[in-house]
């Protein structure tokens, strides 16, 4: 038997919104990270992308359980000699809260080229509105 691997005008991809109200943010994350990788369609192949687009709409209201909202912490390096930058996710709820759901699928995708180009598919947007109307995205009702 012969491996099918789809041809690239044969790949459809959908959008679609996710309400991040109240979801608990891994359930959440990975789902999301399943659905831009496509393995949740019958042609999935891991070298390409099969997967849909999704915007994901109140991230300010996302759940995390225990102690995380004050000992969670976000790293990242500027660069420069001492130039280590922490921030907790209390803190980064209030002045990015979109930044926590991406942080949260970036490490559930791959760390390569087809990783970054996933993560482009990935709209986030802190409040109930967004500008992808105009695209007919599906609502999709997760259950985390």
């Amino acid at each position: 038997m012969k491996t099918y691997i789809p041809k690239l005008d044969e790949i459809e991809q959908k959008w679609f919104v996710v309400d991040a109200d109240g979801k608990t943010l891994g359930r959440l994350a990975s789902t999301i990270a399943t659905i831009l990788r496509g393995k949740n369609k019958p042609y999935f192949t891991p070298h390409l992308d099969t997967g849909d687009f999704v915007v994901v709409v109140n991230a300010d209201k996302v759940r995390v359980t225990g102690k995380k909202a004050q000992q969670k912490v976000y790293s990242r390096y500027t660069g420069y000699p001492g130039g280590l930058r922490q921030v907790n996710l209390e803190t980064l709820r209030r002045t990015h809260p979109e930044r926590i759901i991406q942080s949260a699928v970036w490490g559930m995708l791959p760390n390569n080229r087809l990783g970054r180009k996933l993560l482009k598919k990935l709209h986030v947007y802190a409040g109930a509105e967004h500008p992808h109307a105009a695209q007919k995205p599906e609502t999709l009702d997760i259950q985390a």
